[in-house]
C-alpha cells in the first residue's frame, strides 16, 4: 500500500462549502473570504486577521506598511523555506540570516548578534508548528542598546519605536506559546494556507494583527485589504451592487487578495479544525512520539512544554550520530517500501540563489547539523494508526540496514 506525504483534507462538507460558492455566483473576494477572515480571528484570540493569496504575499506586504525597503535588513533563521528569504528580497531590504537551536527554531542568541542599525525586523519561523521563544524576541527588541540602535524613517516605525516582531506562522496555526495561542503573540503573524498546512484555501494566507496600542488593529487591517487589491476603495463585490461602480484609487497597490471560491475550503476546515483535523495530527504525533522514543537512536521533536503546543503540522524525526549521505540512503529504503517521506528545508546557504549572494553554510553550523539527520514523516488526518506502524517499522528497519547493514 503507498503512503503519500500529505494529502489535503477534504470531505463532504468542504465539498458543499465549494459548492455553495459556485452556485453564488460569485468567486473572487467576496463573503466566503470575509468569513475565513472572521474565523481564524476568532481561532487566534485577535480583533482582525486578512486574507490573502499567499503567506508569500502577505510577508511582502506586512513589511511593505512597515517600510521596509533598500538598505534595511530583517534577521531571519537560515533554516527556513525560501519564501521567507525572498519575501524580505522582494521589498528591497537584505535578509540577515541567523543559525538555529536544537528545537530547529531561531536561536535568540544568534538574533541579538545579528542586530545593527539597518535591523527594522525579526522574522521568528515556527519551524514544523513549534513556536519561537518569543518572549526572548521581545526581551531583545526592548532592550535600551537595541531600541538605541533602532533608527525609524516612517510614521509606523517611529510609532513603533523599536524592531518588529513577525511570525512567519506557515506551520503553526493550532501552536500555543506559553498559553496563548499563536497569532496573538507577534506583533504580526502571517498563516499559510498552501495545500500541504494544517488548514488549507489550496493557496492563500491569512494576517493576524495585534500590534501594541496606540496602533488600531481594525485599521491596520482596513489599510491592508486595500493595499491587496491595487489600493482601490471598493472592492469588486461591493462595485458590483447597483449604482456601486464609482471607485476611487488611493495608494500603488498589490493584487493579491484571496478569491472566495478558494476561502470557502478554509471556512469549512476552520470549523473542524480543533475537533477533527487538530485531533488527528495529534493523535499520529504522539503515535510517532511514543514508538521512536524507544529506539537509541531517535531524537523525537517538541510536543508540549514550557506551557508550549506544537501544531504538529511536520515530524522532524532526527537519527543521531548519522551524515547526509547516511540520511539520503535511509529516505532511499524507505521510498522502496512505497511511503513517501520528506526533508524540511535544505538550509538557506546550501541554494544557489544565497551561495551566489555569499551566505556560506559554514557559518550556521547548527543548521547544517538540523538538516543533515532530518526526516519528516507523514502526518495528516487521514493516516490510520495501521499506516503510522507501517510507517514506524520501515523507518526502524531503514535505519538498522544502513547504520548496522541488517535486513
Amino acid at each position: 500500500m503507498q503512503i503519500t506525504f500529505s494529502p489535503p483534507y477534504i470531505d463532504e462538507d468542504i465539498i458543499n462549502e465549494v459548492k455553495d460558492t459556485l452556485s453564488s455566483g460569485w468567486l473572487t473576494t467576496g463573503s466566503k473570504v470575509a468569513a475565513l477572515e472572521k474565523e481564524v480571528a476568532r481561532y487566534c484570540n485577535v480583533e482582525k486577521a486578512l486574507g490573502v493569496n499567499s503567506a508569500t504575499s502577505a510577508l511582502m506586504l506586512v513589511m511593505h506598511w512597515f517600510g521596509i525597503t533598500k538598505g534595511d535588513e530583517v534577521i531571519i533563521p537560515a533554516y527556513t523555506y525560501c519564501a521567507t528569504a525572498l519575501a524580505v528580497m522582494h521589498t528591497g531590504a537584505t535578509p540577515v540570516m541567523a543559525d538555529v537551536s536544537e528545537d530547529f527554531n531561531i536561536n535568540p542568541k544568534k538574533i541579538k548578534q545579528a542586530i545593527t542599525k539597518k535591523t527594522k525586523a525579526i522574522i521568528g519561523v515556527d519551524f514544523g508548528g513549534w513556536p519561537c521563544d518569543y518572549d526572548a524576541f521581545y526581551s531583545i527588541v526592548n532592550e535600551a542598546d537595541v531600541k538605541n540602535k533602532f533608527h525609524p524613517t516612517n510614521e509606523e516605525q517611529r510609532t513603533l519605536g523599536r524592531i518588529l516582531v513577525l511570525a512567519d506562522a506557515a506551520h503553526s496555526l493550532g501552536a500555543v506559546y506559553k498559553n496563548k495561542v499563536v497569532g496573538s503573540v507577534a506583533d504580526i503573524t502571517v498563516f499559510s494556507f498552501h495545500a500541504v498546512k494544517n488548514a488549507t484555501t489550496a493557496e492563500g494566507g491569512v494576517i493576524c494583527f495585534n500590534m501594541p496600542a496606540p496602533f488600531v488593529n481594525e485599521q491596520i487591517y482596513k489599510t491592508l485589504k486595500l493595499w491587496s487589491m491595487n489600493g482601490q476603495t471598493k472592492d469588486a463585490f461591493t462595485k458590483s451592487k447597483n449604482g456601486g461602480w464609482k471607485y476611487d484609487i488611493v495608494y500603488p497597490g498589490f493584487k493579491i487578495n484571496m478569491p472566495d471560491v478558494l476561502a470557502a475550503i478554509g471556512v469549512a476546515q476552520m470549523k473542524k479544525y480543533n475537533k477533527v483535523i487538530q485531533a488527528e495530527r495529534i493523535r499520529i504525533f504522539k503515535y510517532y512520539n511514543i514508538c521512536f522514543k524507544k529506539c537509541d537512536w531517535a531524537i523525537t521533536p517538541n510536543f508540549k512544554k514550557d506551557n508550549c503546543l506544537s501544531a504538529c503540522h511536520l515530524y522532524p524525526l532526527r537519527i543521531k550520530s548519522i551524515n547526509e549521505e547516511q540520511r539520503d540512503k535511509i529516505i532511499d529504503y524507505i521510498a522502496e517500501k512505497n511511503i513517501a517521506v520528506n526533508v524540511h528545508f535544505i538550509p538557506l546557504p546550501m541554494l544557489t540563489i544565497f551561495k551566489n549572494a555569499g551566505y556560506s553554510i559554514s557559518d550556521y553550523p547548527q543548521s547544517y547539523k538540523q538538516y543533515a539527520n532530518e526526516i519528516s514523516l507523514p502526518i495528516y488526518p487521514q493516516l490510520t494508526n495501521e499506516q503510522c506502524r507501517q510507517v514506524v517499522e520501515v523507518v526502524i528497519k531503514a535505519v538498522n540496514f544502513v547504520i548496522h547493514h541488517e535486513r
